[in-house]
């Protein structure tokens, strides 16, 4: 992984991601992209201070969803820290780079405002491109298209895993020899009106802190009270290794494990036992060739759901064993808020500045932990800690599990 971009709720641009996340700055606020005034939850972990139309035209704004600007800014940022000028490169280069995008949602925001234009008699105002831009597959066009990358352009939604998932689909094209490097990542964009009350209406969100945005994600706490919405991008770019040191790129990290199961079980609970969610970290230790005693720090998903939270820590003692409770780990989202297919992206973006400056992030608002929840959070304050391995965990709706364990390239 040679280069890396982010636009997330507590920074825009990586550096100042890295830099809030490290020192445990929170990006829930309120609400600004419509009157939530109405609602019971009135905050989300929104980017503000995005300047769309610096990637967009305000023509094409109208034609496409946010995701398409938090992308285009995201995966911009990865090329240039990697050093890969599209602009100056041949037809037959841009063939050898292709795109991976995971995203749950996708434009659902976009597709909601066309069918809201259409129901308040404003029909006219529709986009011409209502069914390509709804089409979800076409996000992942809009970025191949602004770099003019003419290898494969493919979205990989799985709900919370999807990014997570499409990174491991690009890491799988450049094992298999089919391109020597990609651009992959994650972006979602759901914070829309139909949306947050399609979530209220499942009562998983949190309601009880709307008036302390910053103290609202609470993973792990006693109590925690559900997630709270985010959004975000988050790209990276992916090399073979020999093509990376050839080309004198600084190298963040190794992918060297990954893993994916669905538990079979429901569309949105996980089962009590925590089995299949600790058999696929098993299985992406497996496939990096490492024990669990390697493993030196954990990302967790760690929603703050009852739930999840609880589940995931069962999940994490069946894998771990005795280890469990040395390994250090944390949640991105007590400070993020969950940017729901893309979190596993962001997971990944902080885990590699976290290896590269021997520094793990913080869960915040962990004040009283749950006695379910009894493993070490890293509560509220960074911790200094050198590590080799580490593991991002990811659970999603539809009994989904990936995981992937990276290395740190000395």
């Amino acid at each position: 992984m040679t280069g890396i971009g982010a636009v997330s709720p507590n920074g825009i641009g990586r550096e100042k991601f890295w830099a809030a996340t490290k020192n445990g700055e929170s990006g829930v606020k309120p609400i600004t992209r419509f009157d939530a005034s109405k609602y019971p939850v009135r905050i989300a972990g929104e980017v503000t201070g995005f300047d769309e139309l610096a990637w967009v035209s305000e023509k094409e704004r109208q034609h496409v969803s946010r995701c398409v600007p938090l992308g285009l800014a995201a995966a911009t940022e990865a090329l240039a820290d990697a050093g890969v000028e599209p602009a100056r490169m041949s037809r037959e280069e841009l063939r050898s780079i292709g795109v991976l995008v995971g995203s749950g949602g996708g434009s659902q925001d976009f597709t909601e405002e066309q069918y809201r234009l259409y129901y308040t008699g404003r029909e006219k105002q529709c986009s011409v491109y209502t069914v390509p831009t709804s089409t979800i597959g076409t996000l992942a066009s809009e970025i191949s298209m602004r770099f003019g990358f003419r290898g494969q352009s493919h979205i990989v939604s799985t709900g919370c895993t999807s990014s997570i998932d499409a990174i491991s689909y690009a890491v799988r094209q450049i094992q298999w020899g089919e391109k020597p490097w990609m651009l992959a990542g994650g972006v979602d964009a759901p914070i829309a009106e139909l949306i947050l009350r399609g979530f209220l209406v499942m009562r998983i969100l949190n309601s009880q802190k709307n008036e302390e945005p910053k103290r609202a994600s609470r993973p792990f706490s006693k109590d925690r009270g559900g997630f709270v919405l985010g959004e975000g991008a988050w790209f990276f770019v992916l090399e073979e290794y020999e093509h990376a040191v050839a080309r004198g790129a600084h190298i963040y990290g190794e992918i060297t494990g990954y893993a994916s199961t669905c538990e079979a079980f429901h569309r949105v609970r996980l089962e009590e036992c925590g089995e299949e969610p600790a058999y696929t970290m098993e299985l992406a230790m497996k496939d990096a060739g490492i024990a669990p005693e390697a493993v030196g720090y954990i990302n967790y998903h760690g929603t703050a759901t009852e739930l999840n939270d609880r589940i995931e820590t069962r999940a994490t003692r069946l894998a771990f064993g005795k280890h469990a409770d040395r390994v250090p780990g944390s949640s991105l989202k007590s400070m993020i808020g969950h940017p729901q297919g893309a979190c596993g992206a962001a997971a990944i973006a902080a885990t590699l500045l976290a290896m590269r400056d021997g520094i793990v992030p913080p869960t915040i608002n962990l004040e009283q932990a749950d006695p379910e929840c009894d493993l070490d959070y890293v509560p509220n304050v960074a911790r200094a800690l050198s590590f080799e391995h580490a593991l991002v965990n990811c659970i999603a709706f539809g009994s989904k599990n990936s995981a992937m364990v990276l290395r740190r390239m000395s």
